[in-house]
C-alpha cells in the first residue's frame, strides 16, 4: 500500500523558505493510498469523515475512491455540497440544530430520543440510522467515544425508545444502526468491536450498519500502518448476505499526505536544555499539543545532534511540536513535520496572537 512516510526525502526547496510556514499536501500519494484502501475493502462502503481535514483539494482527490462523505455540522454539509452537489452524505454528531436535523442528506445519524422526536414533529421524510453506544470494554483506544457513559449515541434503552417511536409512523424511515465507539484501534480490535455491533444490530433486524472509523495511526512509529487488507477481509467474513456495511475513516486516510514545513528562527539553551524556535507553531498544528505526542520530522539526510525541543512562537509553554529530537538545527534551517494531513490546521487556534496564517501548496504530479 502506498503512503507518504517520514523516511521519504524532502518535498520543499530551501530557496522557498521565505514562503514558510506552509502546509504541503501530496495529492498523488493521497490518490494512491485511497485507491489501495478502496481495493482492500471490497464492497464495504467507504465514507470519508470530513472533520479530519476538509481541504477542498484533498476532498477532490478522495472523491473518486469513496462512496460518500460523513459530516458533523451544517457548515461541513454546505462545504461538501458546494464541491459535490449530488454526492451521498451522512450527517451525524450530537446537538444538531434544526437546520442540521432537517437537512437534505442521504443518511441522518440520530443521537437521542429527543432528537428523534424533534425530527418526527413536522412529518418530514428522512432516512435515519440510530447511533448506539454499547457498554463494552474498549482496550487500547486513543479516544473512547462509546463503551460506557459518554455524550455520544444512545444506550440500548435509548435505542429501544427510538424504535418504538419509529414504529408509530412511516415517514421517517429506520435504515439501520451507526456505531463509532473508539479511535486508535488496530484491525483485530476493530473487527472484535464490529462483531459485537453486528450482533446487536441483527437483534434489531437492521441490515445497514455503519461501523464508524477509528483506525489506528501511530505518530511514534509512522511506518506502522493500519492493516486495511486484513480489516477488509475480516469484514467480508463477518457480513451476512443482504447486509450493507459502511465505515467512515478520517485520519487514517489523509494524515500521511500532509506536511507542515517551517524554518528555524532561533536556537538557544535555557537551564541546560536546547530549544529551537520555529516560525508558526501549534496555532497552525495543534495535534501534538492536544494529543501529547511529538510530531515526527520528515526528510532524509539530517545530521544527528544533541537532543533539541522544537517549539513555536506562542506565549505559552504548551507550544511544543516535538521534544528531545536528536538532530542538529541551526537558524535558517527548513524543517518538515510529517503526518500533518489530518486534525492539524483545521483544529488549530488560528488567531491566537494573530500571527500570519500558513500558505498551502499541493503536489499534483509524481516527482
Amino acid at each position: 500500500m502506498t503512503v507518504a512516510t517520514p523516511a521519504q526525502a524532502s518535498i520543499w526547496e530551501p530557496a522557498h523558505a521565505a514562503g514558510l510556514p506552509a502546509y504541503v499536501y501530496d495529492l498523488v500519494g493521497l490518490d494512491a493510498h485511497a485507491a489501495a484502501v478502496r481495493e482492500a475493502l471490497g464492497d464495504v462502503e467507504l465514507y470519508y469523515a470530513v472533520k479530519a481535514n476538509p481541504d477542498p483539494e484533498l476532498l477532490r482527490a478522495l472523491a473518486p475512491h469513496v462512496d460518500g462523505f460523513e459530516v458533523s455540522s451544517g457548515g461541513e454539509l454546505a462545504h461538501v455540497r458546494g464541491l459535490f452537489p449530488g454526492v451521498a452524505v451522512a450527517l451525524g454528531g450530537p446537538g444538531k440544530t434544526d437546520g442540521e436535523l432537517f437537512a437534505d442528506v442521504t443518511r441522518l445519524h440520530i443521537e437521542s430520543p429527543t432528537e428523534l422526536r424533534r425530527l418526527l414533529a413536522p412529518g418530514r421524510p428522512a432516512d435515519v440510522l440510530l447511533r448506539v453506544n454499547l457498554d463494552v470494554p474498549i482496550d487500547g483506544a486513543s479516544l473512547a467515544m462509546g463503551g460506557g457513559a459518554t455524550p455520544f449515541g444512545m444506550d440500548p434503552q435509548g435505542i429501544a425508545e427510538c424504535v418504538r417511536l419509529l414504529e408509530k409512523q412511516d415517514v421517517v424511515r429506520l435504515r439501520g444502526v451507526h456505531a463509532h465507539l473508539a479511535s486508535g484501534l488496530d484491525a483485530p480490535r476493530l473487527l472484535e468491536l464490529a462483531a459485537v455491533v453486528l450482533d446487536y444490530a441483527r437483534g434489531l433486524g437492521a441490515t445497514e450498519i455503519n461501523l464508524g472509523g477509528g483506525m489506528a495511526v501511530s505518530y511514534a512509529d509512522p511506518e506502522a500502518l493500519f492493516d486495511w487488507r486484513s480489516y477488509g477481509e475480516g469484514l467480508a467474513r463477518l457480513r451476512r448476505p443482504g447486509e450493507v456495511l459502511r465505515i467512515e475513516p478520517g485520519r487514517a486516510l489523509t494524515v500521511y499526505c500532509g506536511r507542515y514545513v517551517t524554518r528555524v528562527i532561533d536556537v538557544k539553551r535555557v537551564h541546560g536544555e536546547l530549544f529551537a524556535v520555529v516560525a508558526g507553531g501549534t496555532h497552525h498544528l495543534r495535534t501534538p499539543a492536544t494529543k501529547g505526542h511529538d510530531q515526527p520530522l520528515a526528510g532524509r539526510g539530517r545530521v544527528a545532534g544533541e537532543p533539541v525541543t522544537i517549539v513555536g512562537q506562542l506565549c505559552t509553554p504548551k507550544d511544543v511540536l516535538a521534544r528531545d529530537v536528536p538532530v542538529r538545527l541551526e537558524v535558517g534551517d527548513v524543517i518538515e513535520f510529517a503526518m500533518a494531513g489530518a486534525y492539524a490546521w483545521n483544529i488549530s487556534h488560528h488567531d491566537f496572537l494573530m500571527h500570519p496564517k500558513p500558505a498551502f501548496h499541493y503536489i499534483r504530479e509524481a516527482v
